[in-house]
């Protein structure tokens, strides 16, 4: 890795503008006092960058009452010749969260912004200007790339716990000092009620920061709102958002468990059944509370490809919106698969479109790990593989058809990331070993959660022949953070040698396991 981490931005970002986030919190919530100025708009849930590509990003706030949204850029520390843009009117339209596009960016270089609330009767009243910065890709193969990924926050109700010192993983992740994190779904849990205390087996307490938002299952729009709200609460993971832009995908919790789109819900727990209904409602929040490219253009869709210079193409995976009913998984033909054919077929273009030594599939549910959905007593599927280990049946036609597409059309690097299961672990796929073979090797790594239950490792399904590698779970289910087995993934890409490593780590940044894998090979 080329670029070292930059110690101005490390030192500014554990001061001035991590402290910055803290001290606006809003009031009665568990925060210090606001600075701003009365009467002013405030800042107070901390500021996000995401989808930044090598000359552009975007750039989110919230506001605590109607706000003009103006940004401020500068290459350094001290915004000397600082560069303004005019973002949006923040108003209850959007719960007053907006996000403004910064294009025309130097490449690989460290941009520095701060955000200014603006009274939109008088421009010349602002709030307290809150700050942040990130990095843009670089076009020069030399600079490297870092991420980090992981996914599942606040599940199984383990919420902020403070007594815990909250999301501390964000601390070990931020770290690493990466381009960007990759979050794999569930980035709430919309259907996951939190209380006060919890008792553990071993008869400790554990305690949750509560809202009234959490203390049901979302299903108004101020209730999903609510629940992305909850964790800008964290002060570890607001500090973090100041300094690592994100990428951001969403799963199944952000609406609610296993949906799929036609669902009607048995749950008593909702007097709104419809899933499609509470799914727009769900949408219209993740795109008011992430700053996600694609959410703004008319299909509003959050499968997209991400570009990261010439080492690096991100493809970032909906397998939620497009799926069809969660079943058996046994039938021999299925067209609409877990991603629709729509996004299939988009999926192999760029794939073959892509001229980026790596191409890293960001898929919120594994390939060959049988991950169950028994919610209405049947044992349906919930991923894609279904514990058969024969030909592909089910969703396992749709990716057979994705493989053997890479490897005709030779396209090298494609490597798997993942969450969802709430462990960590490396399977490699070959069809030596497998039941369908006309397929090129390939890698898929597993990292999560982030604050959530953690749960024994999933069974394997041999269609695509995978060979867990490495695997570390709990024996039991639903472990809390309080034990550990929380874990985030680590991907460098080298300057020089183009190579890319994988670490798994836990969360306090402790190397599980590592992988290196060489550049040029069809799959991988």
């Amino acid at each position: 890795m080329s670029h070292p981490p930059l110690p101005g931005r490390r030192s500014v970002l554990r001061g001035s503008l991590a402290a910055s986030a803290a001290l606006t919190l809003p009031t009665g919530l568990g925060a210090a006092p606001a600075l701003a100025l009365s009467g002013r708009p405030t800042a107070g849930w901390g500021v996000q960058t995401g989808d930044v590509t090598t000359h552009s990003g975007l750039v989110w706030v919230r506001s605590d009452r109607p706000a003009r949204m103006i940004v401020e850029t500068s290459a350094t520390e001290s915004f000397r010749n600082a560069r303004r843009w005019h973002g949006p009117l923040l108003g209850r339209g959007t719960d007053f969260t907006g996000t403004t596009a910064l294009r025309g960016l130097p490449s690989g270089e460290q941009i520095h912004y701060r955000v200014l609330l603006a009274d939109p009767d008088d421009p010349r009243r602002t709030g307290e200007p809150v700050a942040g910065t990130f990095r843009t890709a670089s076009t020069r193969r030399r600079d490297g790339v870092r991420f980090v990924w992981s996914g599942d926050l606040a599940g199984q109700g383990w919420g902020i716990n403070p007594e815990l010192g909250g999301y501390r993983i964000y601390d070990a992740m931020a770290a690493l000092d990466p381009d960007f994190f990759l979050c794999s779904g569930d980035n709430v849990y919309a259907d996951g009620p939190l209380t006060e205390t919890v008792t553990l087996p071993d008869g400790r307490t554990w305690r949750n920061i509560t809202t009234e938002e959490k203390a049901k299952v979302a299903e108004s729009l101020a209730e999903f709102r609510g629940n992305f709200r909850y964790n800008l609460l964290d002060e570890n993971l607001r500090a973090f958002n100041a300094q690592v832009p994100s990428i951001i995908q969403w799963d199944d919790h952000e609406v609610t468990n296993n949906w799929y789109p036609g669902e009607i819900l048995t749950d008593s727990r909702y007097t709104e059944k419809n899933v499609d209904v509470l799914a727009a409602r769900a949408r219209q929040a993740f795109s008011e509370y992430f700053p996600v490219s694609t959410l703004r253009r008319p299909d509003g869709r959050v499968h997209r490809v991400q570009h990261h210079g010439p080492l690096l193409d991100v493809f970032v995976l909906d397998m939620r919106t497009y799926r069809n009913a969660n079943s058996a998984g046994d039938q021999t033909s299925d067209a609409q698969g877990i991603l629709g054919r729509e996004q299939l077929e988009w999926l192999k273009r760029e794939l073959s479109r892509s001229r980026a030594v790596w191409k890293v599939i960001a898929s919120d549910m594994p390939l060959g790990l049988v991950v169950p959905d028994t919610g209405d007593g049947r044992p349906n599927i919930e991923a894609v593989a279904q514990g058969d280990p024969g030909v592909p049946l089910g969703r396992e036609l749709q990716i057979a058809e994705l493989l053997r597409f890479v490897k005709h059309r030779r396209i090298t690097g494609t490597v798997w990331l993942t969450a969802d299961v709430h462990h960590t672990s490396a399977q490699h796929y070959q069809p030596s070993r497998a039941a369908f073979t006309d397929f090129e090797p390939f890698w898929e790594f597993v990292s999560g959660p982030l604050n959530a239950g953690a749960f024994p490792a999933n069974a394997l399904d041999d269609t695509f022949g995978p060979e867990r590698v490495f695997v570390k779970a709990p024996t039991t289910a639903n472990v809390s953070p309080a034990e550990g087995y929380q874990f985030f993934g680590e991907v460098d890409i080298d300057s020089d040698s183009a190579e890319l490593t994988v670490r798994l780590r836990e969360q306090d940044g402790t190397v599980l396991f590592t992988k290196v894998l060489r550049p040029g090979r069809v799959g991988q």
